[in-house]
């Protein structure tokens, strides 16, 4: 036996098995290492081969053949080995058993599992430690965690194998209390955890969305110096960056000596959802470097980030990379819809949506939300329509983004209808998000006492969404009385977010409050918060330039300072006169034509004439809302220099064509 196990190359082992059987050596254990080295040796086949041409063919080989199959990934052959041996009326051991419950695991197969737990319990061997913590594992993989409890709870003799299996059990299936309840039990019970136990309860944290809990789980593998293995990291990383705590997933990354496709996967998805477009794209460019090919977690967080920032040209790029290394499924095609239409190529989404053979809810919802975006409700409604016709089944998201479809379109009518039967027809209780819709879609309609009502009416507290959309509404058709009251509600509310303040602050100034104009000014500085300023971006040849509204510091700004004032004299000369009322200071009206001059989108469509080819579109993406000014500046400007001009505002798309835009001067 010795021997055999010296035995590294195949001319050893078969000289060796040939020594074995001229002086008639092979004995059951013989036999049952022969197995196990020509499995380790040659592989699989020559194992069973050699497995057929023994003599005694004793319980030990075919354990051994079972080790080997189930090596080598075969655990269907393992589990028909399993049967071949029953059938020849062998009797199975613990280590049979615990063989054969590892392959019913491998392929989750439970009813099998259940007929050899049968044959344990009958033979006895229920109490073997090894056994029980097959059993344990299967159950849990299968997701039977009574079952798994009841035989955790029955066992004499836990290792730390079955306390893992029960505690990864639980969390893999969404039960991270109850994986919590037995660690505890485990700790009691004296036993170390390892690694794979402290992935376990870092999944957990990340399924009941406990950052605290998780990060005190970090703190105690580095008191009880547990050793840290690359899945333990990236679980970390993940639930870090799953939470925006993208300080600390970096750092945790940063001291990664073994990063895996996963854990890169895991920053580039984190930056992409967290707001940061860039740093996702920048890991997706240095995870290649490092020679990982991207898996399709990084390819939709990176499409993901492309969208942010309406990267076009990279977004194009990832899609060759998908088609030439994905399957195109749901999954991938929702992702490219989705960024094509977030960088202006509606008519490439739609082709690409298409060709998406098997359509669920999510797909639909983004074609529906991309025509939204763009303005084309009819589109969004006539999308909605088939997908009616489908086994996919409108949720809470297909309504959110059909009800805004309706608003940007000002189909008032239409979206009133459908909330009305997403109520009744579909059982759908609305959220807060569709209640702001409504709101939104009345208020941009001018309907601001019927929007109030519906606020009134509404069975749960509004939100500030809710109230913003009225309030919204009220500057825009330059409501005071009631867009006063909105704002001091609004106010009340203390929303983090500055541009809500700006937002009350403008109705303010409208009404001439200039005390309350001071209010909010102060509570807004006691918070620390700063009104956001406009920047936006457009990208030539790949290459993303970014202007900040009166950006004086970019390299061409005197030729675009130029390109404007030529602009400004054409459109002069067509009838333009700035509408300085959107400038809520009090300064000279030169000075408020020359701020509205210098907007960011207009710095970017200055620089993009001056940098691309006559006749070429132009895209601009913006973080607020375009303003009137601008609005009718760029219409006038695509019809003096012959160019399709698309802006992407934080709301939604205007595509500006011939001296004029795609929604109708309705936004």
């Amino acid at each position: 036996m010795a021997l055999l196990k010296s035995c590294k190359t195949p001319e050893a082992l078969r000289q060796t098995h040939a020594h074995l059987l001229v002086t008639q050596s092979l004995d059951p254990v013989c036999e049952a290492q022969l197995v196990a080295s020509y499995a380790g040796v040659l592989g699989l086949a020559h194992a069973r081969q050699a497995f057929l041409s023994l003599p005694h063919k004793a319980l030990a080989s075919w354990n051994a053949l079972l080790v080997a199959c189930i090596g080598h990934g075969q655990a269907r052959e393992a589990l028909d080995l399993y049967a071949r041996a029953l059938a020849r009326s062998l009797r199975p051991d613990s280590s049979t058993y615990t063989l054969a419950l590892k392959a019913c695991t491998r392929l989750l197969a439970h009813e099998t599992g259940l007929m050899v737990h049968a044959r344990v319990a009958k033979c006895g061997h229920v109490r073997d430690v090894f056994v029980g913590s097959g059993l344990l594992n299967l159950y849990a993989k299968c997701s039977r965690l009574c079952e798994a409890r009841r035989v955790f709870d029955e066992m004499t003799k836990r290792d730390l194998v079955s306390w893992t299996s029960m505690v990864t059990g639980y969390s893999q299936n969404g039960f991270g209390n109850e994986a919590f309840a037995v660690f505890r039990e485990m700790e009691y019970e004296g036993v170390r955890a390892d690694s794979v136990v402290m992935v376990g309860l870092v999944q957990a944290c990340t399924n009941l969305g406990v950052v605290k809990l998780g990060s005190s789980i970090h703190g105690y593998v580095i008191r009880r110096d547990i050793k840290v293995d690359v899945v333990l990291e990236t679980s970390l990383v993940d639930l870090y960056v799953k939470f925006g705590f993208l300080e600390r997933a970096q750092r945790m990354f940063d001291r990664m000596d073994d990063r895996n496709l996963v854990s890169w996967s895991a920053m580039v998805s984190g930056y992409a959802q967290n707001g940061f477009a860039a740093d996702a794209i920048s890991f997706f460019i240095e995870m290649q470097e490092e020679g990982f090919s991207p898996d399709v977690v990084a390819l939709v967080s990176v499409l993901l980030a492309c969208s942010h920032l309406g990267l076009l040209h990279h977004g194009k790029s990832v899609h060759c990379f998908v088609m030439k290394t994905l399957e195109f499924d749901v999954v991938s095609g929702t992702a490219l819809v989705d960024m094509y239409a977030k960088c202006g190529s509606l008519g490439k989404a739609h082709v690409l949506f298409d060709q998406i053979s098997s359509r669920d809810a999510i797909a639909w919802n983004a074609m529906i939300s991309s025509y939204g975006m763009h303005g084309n409700g009819e589109a969004a409604l006539s999308l909605f329509t088939q997908m009616l016709e489908t086994p996919s089944k409108p949720d809470h998201a297909t309504f959110a983004s059909l009800l805004s479809a309706c608003s940007h379109a000002g189909l008032v009518e239409e979206g009133m209808i459908w909330f009305d039967r997403m109520v009744r027809e579909f059982h759908i209780s609305p959220y807060e998000k569709h209640y702001a819709c409504l709101v939104d879609l009345l208020a941009r309609a001018g309907q601001l006492e019927k929007a109030y009502n519906i606020i009134q009416s509404m069975e749960f507290e509004p939100g500030i969404s809710v109230w913003g959309a009225l309030l919204a509404g009220c500057r825009n058709y330059k409501e005071t009385k009631l867009g006063v009251l909105i704002a001091k509600i609004v106010c009340d509310l203390k929303p983090d977010d500055p541009g809500m303040y700006a937002l009350a602050s403008n109705v303010f100034a409208m009404a001439k409050r200039w005390e309350e104009v001071a209010e909010v000014r102060a509570i807004t500085k006691k918070m620390g918060m700063k009104k956001t300023p406009g920047y936006s971006v457009v990208e030539i040849k790949g290459k993303l330039h970014g202007f900040l509204v009166e950006d004086k510091t970019h390299p061409q700004y005197e030729m675009i300072k130029k390109e404007l004032g030529r602009l400004d004299s054409e459109m002069r000369a067509v009838g333009y006169m700035p509408d300085t009322a959107s400038v809520l200071h009090d300064v000279a009206e030169d000075v408020k034509e020359n701020m509205l001059c210098n907007h960011s989108e207009r710095l970017a469509i200055a620089f993009a004439l001056l940098n691309t080819c006559a006749g070429s579109r132009i895209r601009v993406t913006k973080n607020l809302r375009v303003c009137g000014d601008c609005h009718v500046a760029t219409k006038l400007i695509s019809k003096i220099v012959g160019r399709e001009i698309i802006v992407r505002d934080v709301k939604r798309f205007h595509h500006f064509k011939d001296g004029a835009c795609s929604c109708g001067d309705y936004w």
